[in-house]
This record gives C-alpha cells, structure tokens and sequence, in this order.
C-alpha cells in the first residue's frame, strides 16, 4: 500500500487560475473545475516530485464505487490516476469520459 500523507490545502490552479479550496473529508489533489492536478508527489502528499508539470485529465476509470481521473503530465508525459472528488464539474467529467487513453 502507498504511503500517504494527508495534505487538504487551497491553492490557486496552474491551469484555470481559480481558487481551489481544501475539500474537508480527505485530501485534495486536483482542480475541480478544469480537474487539471500538479505533477508534485511521489508518494501521495509526500511533494517531493521535482517535476512539476501540470497533470492533464485524459479519461476516466470505474474504480471501487467511485471513478479515478487518468492523467498524463505535460511535462514528462507520466501517467497518474486520483480519484474523483465530489464536487468536481461532472461536465468536465463526462466530456474526458470519452476519451480513449
């Protein structure tokens, strides 16, 4: 199992420029507007990644009974998965639902 730090922080998003605020029942990982995430952790809240790309929404899986968002990174092209939060734009959800990753 991956070690996990708990890191609920607001922060502005590279992509969209909104505000983000801290989601309040587990951590937050991505946009939920533009669901656009940062290429920052290793392990999940560790943000030690040097990377540091913006991580691109380019399709969604059934996980558990939730979903995942699939991303790759701008920057080094590595895919990455974070599960969807519940108020993220389910308009932006359904329209990357589409894709074929």
């Amino acid at each position: 199992m991956k070690q996990f730090t708990m890191r609920d922080e607001e922060f502005i998003c590279e992509n969209c420029g909104r505000k983000v605020s801290p989601l309040g029942y587990t951590a937050r990982d991505h946009c939920p507007f533009c669901l656009y995430s940062k290429h920052v952790d290793i392990m999940p809240g560790d943000r030690k990644n040097t990377c540091l790309g913006l991580l691109q929404p380019i399709g969604i899986e059934k996980f558990r009974d939730t979903y995942k968002i699939v991303y790759r990174c701008l920057k080094c092209g590595d895919l990455h998965k974070n599960i969807m939060a519940k108020d993220d734009d389910m308009e932006v959800i359904i329209s990357i639902s589409s894709n074929t990753i």
